[in-house]
């Protein structure tokens, strides 16, 4: 099988304006804790490690040495992974305790998400998963006053009325063949 197959998101770093205002911004929101530190010959901090997870040395690297003037983003998106709705649900109540504007609660029908801007103006998804497959680009907004059980049958409906809906499982395995058949012709 070809290695690129099982490749996936490992961190991402960004060169940032105020590293301590990015910093505080990513630990209250993400509950990363510092992982390392890299201090310069002038004692300042220029750049730390993040993570949330033990498995993980780093998630995110905030570099200082971005330019200060506002210029075009150059990234589309930064898109964090979570395991459960409930995860989704905790992280937009903690952008309203960071008096985020812009907060956008959806889901693409193969996830429930909230995107956001960071401080520096960065666009952050916050995902998890479903279990069914549509096709995308999809987006409809979700309500999380609503409970989980709510949430989960609205946006199973949603996927049940698309005419490519099918179990996340089923896309799974169909796309395993397709790369299966692609390696095989390589």
């Amino acid at each position: 099988m070809n290695s690129f197959n099982s490749v996936k998101l490992g961190h991402v770093g960004l060169f940032v304006r105020d590293l301590e205002a990015m910093a505080g911004f990513y630990q209250r929101v993400f509950q990363f804790i510092v992982t390392d530190v890299d201090v310069g010959v002038d004692g300042k901090r220029r750049a730390l490690f993040f993570s949330s997870n033990p498995q993980d040395h780093h998630q995110l690297v905030l570099v200082s040495g971005r330019a200060t003037e506002p210029g075009p983003p150059i990234i589309q998106q930064i898109s964090f992974a979570t395991t459960s709705l409930a995860d989704v649900r905790r992280a937009y109540y903690a952008l309203q305790q960071e008096q985020i504007s812009h907060i956008k609660p959806i889901t693409h029908g193969t996830a429930w998400s909230v995107y956001f801007h960071d401080p520096e103006n960065n666009r952050i998804e916050i995902f998890a998963d479903t279990e069914w497959y549509i096709t995308q680009p999809f987006v409809s907004p979700i309500d999380f006053n609503d409970s989980d059980a709510a949430i989960f049958a609205q946006t199973e409906a949603l996927c049940r009325a698309q005419p490519s809906f099918m179990l996340m499982s089923q896309w799974r395995k169909e796309t395993a063949e397709r790369l299966r058949r692609q390696d095989a012709n390589l």
